[in-house]
């Protein structure tokens, strides 16, 4: 049949959270469903407003797997139209060139390449532990085994470390397409089974604080959690890194496959102490919610919801900006529908949400 050219979807970049993952969000969806965005007032109320690097490598690289066309696309540019052909496999790399998050790369990205024609590699290149972005062992620790119940799958290869302020690091990620994901429910939060992690210096930083860290986060959560082996590894990366920095990444496991996590990186001038309490508060603050994901998995799981073939219902605790807009998103590009409702628990006094999707059902063509 004759494909009639359809005006572009046009995207307001400035509403709600009005930063870089409403053009990561619109991206993925543009390439998956075939068609075009414009986006404009990009990042329109930031101290640097518009485009920054970062945001520009992630969409040059959807634009590349969809072989796509990019207009508007450079440093500082309020308003991008992206123009998407066929998704293919195939490898492709992506290099911020600085400390940009190849956690936020992979984050426009996966979703593109799930339907594929065949497996994908995906070369991303930037900083693996930044700041304002989840650390690479966030996306394989707690992300991946999720997204797995949606019959997403994935491996990342985490070849190199990178830290502000100079990134150097390096993950392969290849990737399997689907048929169609799957619906997921996760309701029922469960009994908290295990706490472990990893405290990590690299670099010309001693190993001390690494011990620093963990020692403080333990000591946090020992004074909440009192029953459970805490875990939480101290580790001074030698080969696998690229520049010096500190960081803690601590994951708790509840009885019905639920994750949390919490984290935190060092700065010049913490102490190491602080840098650990910071996580473990963190985390105790997203178990404490009752809810069965922490608040920075909740808006990473709404464009799956939004593209899975069925219902999907999650529980959270307080719905946050960036899920709020990832759904207006969704909503706006593709045929879910999402509902959000209150639920209080009178036994715990706790408020969760429930979010509720009617998937749209996308499913690959070309498999």
């Amino acid at each position: 049949g004759v494909k009639m050219e359809r005006a572009a979807a046009e995207v307001d970049g400035s509403v709600m959270e009005g930063g870089g993952q409403i053009l990561r969000v619109s991206a993925a969806l543009s390439c998956i469903t075939g068609s075009s965005i414009k986006i404009t007032k990009i990042r329109a109320g930031r101290s640097s407003p518009g485009l920054r690097p970062q945001h520009l490598v992630g969409l040059e690289l959807v634009s590349a797997l969809c072989s796509g066309s990019l207009q508007g696309g450079s440093v500082g540019s309020s308003e991008v139209t992206l123009t998407p052909g066929k998704i293919k496999s195939g490898n492709h790399t992506a290099d911020t060139q600085t400390a940009g998050s190849v956690s936020l790369l992979l984050q426009v990205a996966l979703p593109c390449a799930l339907f594929a024609d065949a497996s994908s590699q995906l070369c991303l290149k930037g900083g693996t532990n930044a700041e304002m972005a989840p650390q690479i062992d966030y996306t394989v620790k707690v992300l991946k085994p999720i997204l797995e119940k949606f019959g997403v799958h994935f491996d990342c290869d985490i070849r190199m470390r990178g830290y502000y302020p100079k990134g150097g690091g390096e993950v392969v990620v290849t990737v399997n397409p689907v048929k169609e994901l799957s619906p997921v429910t996760m309701t029922e939060r469960g009994n908290i089974t295990k706490i472990y992690g990893r405290a990590f210096v690299a670099g010309v930083l001693p190993y001390k604080l690494a011990k620093d860290m963990s020692a403080a986060a333990v000591r946090t959560i020992r004074k909440e959690i009192k029953e459970l082996y805490i875990n939480i590894q101290p580790l001074q990366e030698k080969d696998k890194a690229c520049g010096n920095g500190n960081g803690i990444i601590i994951m708790a496991e509840s009885s019905t496959g639920c994750l949390f996590a919490g984290s935190a990186l060092g700065k010049k001038g913490v102490y190491a102490d602080k840098v650990g309490i910071e996580a473990a508060e963190m985390l105790l603050r997203n178990i404490r919610n009752n809810g069965c994901v922490d608040e920075f998995l909740q808006d990473q799981l709404i464009i799956f919801m939004a593209l899975a073939k069925g219902t999907s219902r999650i529980r959270t605790g307080a719905v946050t900006l960036h899920t709020q807009t990832a759904i207006h998103i969704a909503e706006q590009l593709t045929e879910a529908k999402f509902t959000i409702s209150k639920s209080e628990d009178e036994l715990s006094s706790s408020v969760t949400y429930i979010i509720e999707c009617h998937g749209s059902g996308a499913s690959n063509t070309h498999l």
